[in-house]
């Protein structure tokens, strides 16, 4: 079972295994890629909405690995899709994969390369030069914006 995202559809990824997909991902989609999407719910994929707590362990999960400011609604849905239903995530988004590792779930990556290693990024201040484990909107010491850090 593969829980599929928007580049599975703008890729044509082809699979025989039963697919599933959110209606969010629809709405991403234009012209050609939007007619995929129909065409393959025409053709047996499945529609999903995850429980409102599933989204919110998943939320959680991408505020620990530093990813929650870049993944969407859409994102966070899709990794709760394949969390509840136990199924592989067709994906080429790493922040989608950081957190679906997080997670412990399959990735199944379409024309890049999957992550190399998990990250559980840290937010460094651009004025003081602080750094913290949490994202915020600004640095509660100085005021200034923080940028995300790879810890390593």
């Amino acid at each position: 079972m593969e829980v599929l995202d928007t580049s599975a559809f703008i890729h044509e990824y082809h699979t025989d295994d039963e697919t599933i997909s959110i209606p969010l991902v629809k709405e991403e989609l234009q012209d050609e890629t939007e007619y995929r999407f129909d065409a393959m719910e025409g053709a047996g994929m499945e529609l999903h909405l995850p429980a409102d707590e599933t989204v919110d362990r998943v939320g959680r999960a991408a505020t620990e690995t530093g990813d929650a400011g870049e993944i969407s609604d859409t994102d966070t849905r899709l990794l709760a899709t394949a969390f509840e239903l136990d199924a592989t995530l067709v994906t080429d988004d790493y922040a989608m994969q950081n957190v679906a590792e997080k997670l412990g779930l399959d990735v199944q990556v379409i024309a890049r390369e999957g992550i190399a290693e998990k990250r559980e990024w840290t937010f460094q201040c651009a004025g003081c030069g602080r750094e913290f484990d949490d994202n915020r909107e600004r640095c509660p010491i100085c005021g200034s914006d923080l940028a995300r850090k790879n810890p390593a």
